[in-house]
């Protein structure tokens, strides 16, 4: 099924497909510590997990914080997961894996795993999930004295969560607070044939957009399109994409690499055999090893 009319389909029927990668919706703590909806941070700092923080007024701007032991705000740099689901589906909880891969990979710091309002037939995605994610780097900024953590972000999306993490890095982050950004499958490119081939894409990409929030005459398929919106400013970004996607071209990657080396904007690119995350276990493997890597080099936490 192609991307354009998967999408539409969804967003017709309101969310008929389950997206979720796990029997159990809840958060999962690997150090089995108490969690809690009290923001209040403990004298000894000990880690603590606490569970869907509200960011906004609808009920889906939440997220869960997971906070190590002995962070500071001087030294607890912060990672930002951001789910996919074609912008209308999805949940925090299908990032666990993710969650799981740094507190044990990566313990001295913190995870943040999001939620953001999809989208539906009333409500828009863009740009109000870009403004989601901003709103929750809003938060934790203003409150990191409070949570002993210091606001420089790494983001980690996957598919569409990975195209929002793109965008809000290289439009919306003008103050440098992302110091780096990993896209999983994430699109890349609406102007790639693979989608302007379908003679009603501009109807889809509209289904999308809140028009009302970009200046008249926007190109709309070149302003949600991280290879457009590339510049000398954009955060090291590192690309993991499937050479047989049927719903993220390998070309979207293709063009994102080119820009980023036009703009002379530090990257690196993995091809794996296979489709749309569905790789060998030797190349999640791989993933893994080289996302994390990526994460200590330009997201360091260096402890005294």
């Amino acid at each position: 099924m192609r991307f354009s009319t998967k999408l539409i389909y969804l967003i017709i029927f309101t969310f008929i497909l389950n997206a979720c990668t796990s029997e159990d919706d809840s958060p999962i703590d690997v150090n089995e510590q108490e969690t809690t909806d009290d923001t209040t941070i403990p004298s000894d700092l000990e880690a603590l997990v606490i569970e869907n923080v509200s960011y906004g007024s609808n009920d889906q701007q939440v997220y869960d914080i997971y906070l190590p032991a002995g962070r500071t705000s001087e030294e607890t740099k912060v990672l930002v997961l951001v789910h996919g689901g074609g912008w209308v589906e999805g949940d925090k909880s299908d990032m666990t894996d993710f969650v799981l891969l740094v507190q044990q990979s990566l313990p001295d710091y913190a995870v943040v795993n999001i939620n953001y309002v999809l989208a539906n037939t009333t409500t828009t995605a863009f740009p109000n999930q870009f403004l989601d994610l901003e709103a929750v780097l809003d938060q934790l900024t203003s409150q990191s004295e409070d949570l002993q953590i210091r606001p420089d972000f790494g983001l980690i999306g996957a598919s569409a969560g990975a195209h929002i993490s793109l965008i809000y890095d290289y439009v919306y982050d003008t103050t440098d607070r992302v110091k780096m950004v990993c896209s999983i499958v994430g699109p890349t490119d609406f102007t790639d044939p693979f989608y302007t081939s379908d003679p009603n894409f501009d109807i889809y990409l509209s289904l999308l957009i809140d028009e009302s929030q970009y200046p008249d005459g926007t190109n709309y398929a070149e302003a949600t399109s991280p290879v457009y919106q590339v510049t000398s400013s954009s955060s090291p970004t590192i690309l993991f994409y499937g050479n047989t996607d049927p719903l993220v071209p390998l070309t979207n990657a293709i063009s994102l690499d080119q820009a980023l080396t036009d703009a002379s904007i530090t990257h690196s690119f993995t091809t794996y055999n296979g489709g749309h995350g569905n790789w060998e276990d030797a190349d999640l493997l791989d993933l893994k090893i080289k996302l994390i890597d990526y994460i200590t080099t330009y997201l360091p936490v260096v402890l005294d």
